[in-house]
């Protein structure tokens, strides 16, 4: 549906979190009332029912994801089904029902348990600030295949985690951010995908006192991954008080049961 210059502005200011969700309702909003084109009085009245009526729009939990699945060329995510099943399982916990048993007052979007699904390094689905960040990664891994010195590994990796020496390209893994480019680049095969997976980052938030989500260690395959969701999704529930986020639990309980990958 076309929306005017006006309300894509408004629309633009609403946290990035929510902002499907209301360009949803605002457009539900413009065709009740008959509209060919959604207007800045529809984003009003929409953002003053939402306000009034916040509540009724949590649902619990929110599953974010990236355009990697939809093609992007750095995706090195290996299963682009993860985020439906890290949907269907927090769908099955009634976390809405949970949180208001732990809430005092209303429940607001905030008090959801959030996961953020990227497909590669690049985090265009911000998983750094979310309950659970999971990141695509491909760990590259030096074969016997003979290098020709070309030094395509060295331009693919923009953490300078290669070096390049007489006998082949030398990774420092400290370094690497595991995106798997250099694997890509590399003509003769003498740098291969090693282990791919996700690698997971937990207890990142915004609001007052925000903090980026510490990775656990490691990189997990899908089902690692998806048994860890469910792990830090116990946890949450396990330990929530009053509804605080995912980070404010760990700083309480500690990493120990989250588990690591390989």
């Amino acid at each position: 549906m076309k929306w005017s210059e006006q309300a894509e502005a408004a629309l633009r200011k609403v946290p990035f979190f929510v902002r499907k969700r209301v360009r949803k309702r605002v457009e539900e909003e413009a065709v009740a009332a008959g509209a060919r084109e959604v207007t800045i009085e529809h984003v009003v009245r929409c953002q003053q029912r939402f306000m009034k009526n916040q509540e009724e729009d949590v649902r619990g939990f929110q599953v974010e994801t990236c355009f990697g699945p939809g093609g992007c060329p750095n995706s090195v995510g290996p299963d682009p089904e993860l985020a439906r099943r890290i949907e269907e399982h927090l769908a099955g916990l009634d976390l809405k029902g949970e949180l208001k048993k732990r809430v005092k007052g209303l429940l607001k979007m905030h008090h959801e348990f959030r996961v953020s699904v990227s497909d590669c390094p690049n985090g265009c689905s911000r998983p750094q600030i979310v309950d659970v960040g999971l990141l695509g990664a491909l760990r590259p891994e030096v074969t016997g295949e003979d290098c020709s010195g070309c030094g395509a590994c060295v331009a693919a990796c923009r953490e300078e985690a290669i070096t390049l020496r007489e006998t082949g390209p030398v990774i420092a893994m400290y370094e690497c951010l595991a995106c798997g480019q250099c694997a890509k680049a590399c003509p003769t095969g003498t740098l291969a995908a090693g282990r791919r997976g996700y690698r997971i980052l937990v207890g990142g938030k915004l609001g007052r006192h925000p903090q980026l989500g510490r990775e656990l260690p490691g990189i997990f395959t899908a089902e690692e991954a998806l048994e860890t969701v469910k792990r830090c999704a116990a946890h949450f529930l396990a330990h929530n008080r009053e509804g605080e986020r995912f980070g404010e639990i760990l700083q309480r309980t500690g990493y120990h049961e989250l588990g690591r990958g390989k």
